[in-house]
């Protein structure tokens, strides 16, 4: 893994093996990543970028595997878990650490699970002045035929650095925070329309106890990424929550299709995907 910094803000560990995510995270003298504290689904690859702080879902299929849906050539095979992303290497074209700024830039190819191809350009950056980080994403259908593109970004955070106050707080999830113990039972999920003003909306978890007492603000775009899926998981090994940005809601694939969700993109289009995290 490659590490990125700058004079103020996490250090992050980028994953040249899996897409350039985000392995460790390290902020306030903590890792904020979950490591093994994780469920198993059975799938080594998701099972190595659960590990990370962040980790992309997409860009052909989100959440749990699916029939791909293309008539006979697709008879039998399924869209994987998360989607093809996961496990994909990344070939990096630009990385600079600096004071003020921090920049990494990566190419990554990935064969689709229709038997299509899509490429992936990503431009991480850290603000060493506010601290700031934001990642930039274009996926370009470099393939022969048309996909429709999902994403999700799945930023998971370690529960061993939290207490009793560490809440989560943002528009769509109403006006009262919610403890980060939302909902009943292990491995509750909720999905929410993001809202937000002028095309992004915000999120915050903390103060975060490990971290020094920061909040986690996560902003994101809501034009591609209309959807704030939350996750949380204390079975054991696991002791984990997600904030995950979303650009499809929490339904079945058949459903999303009859609703005319599913908006492909020809040979040659691309969509863009951006979020923007800091503690403070």
């Amino acid at each position: 893994m490659l590490e990125l910094y700058a004079a103020r803000g996490p250090r992050l560990f980028l994953d040249e093996s899996s897409v350039f995510d985000i392995g460790s995270l390290i902020v306030g003298g903590a890792d904020l990543s979950p490591g093994r504290a994780i469920p198993d689904d059975g799938d080594p690859r998701i099972d190595h970028s659960l590990e990370g702080f962040l980790f992309t879902c997409g860009p052909d299929h989100i959440r749990h595997p699916d029939t791909v849906d293309d008539g006979k050539e697709g008879e039998g095979r399924k869209y994987p878990l998360h989607g093809s992303f996961s496990s994909s290497p990344a070939q990096v074209t630009e990385f600079v650490n600096g004071a003020l700024s921090s920049v990494a830039r990566a190419v990554v190819m990935v064969k689709l699970a229709d038997g299509g191809l899509a490429r992936l350009e990503r431009h991480w950056h850290i603000d060493g002045v506010t601290g700031a980080v934001s990642l930039n994403d274009r996926v370009t259908n470099a393939g022969s035929k048309p996909f429709a593109p999902m994403l999700m970004y799945h930023m998971n955070i370690g529960a061993k650095n939290f207490d009793a106050k560490t809440q989560l707080s943002g528009a769509m999830v109403g006006k009262v925070p919610l403890s980060w113990q939302f909902g009943e039972g292990d491995n509750y999920v909720f999905c929410v329309p993001a809202g937000g003003e002028e095309g992004h909306a915000s999120v915050r978890l903390g103060p975060i106890a490990g971290a020094g007492g920061l909040t986690l603000r996560v902003d994101f775009d809501t034009a591609t990424l209309p959807y704030l899926q939350m996750w949380r998981n204390e079975s054991r090994p696991a002791y984990v929550v997600g904030i995950e940005p979303a650009s499809h809601d929490w339904k079945p694939r058949a459903e999303l299709a009859a609703a005319g969700a599913l908006t492909p993109i020809q040979p040659g289009e691309f969509r863009d995907y951006a979020l923007r995290f800091v503690f403070a």
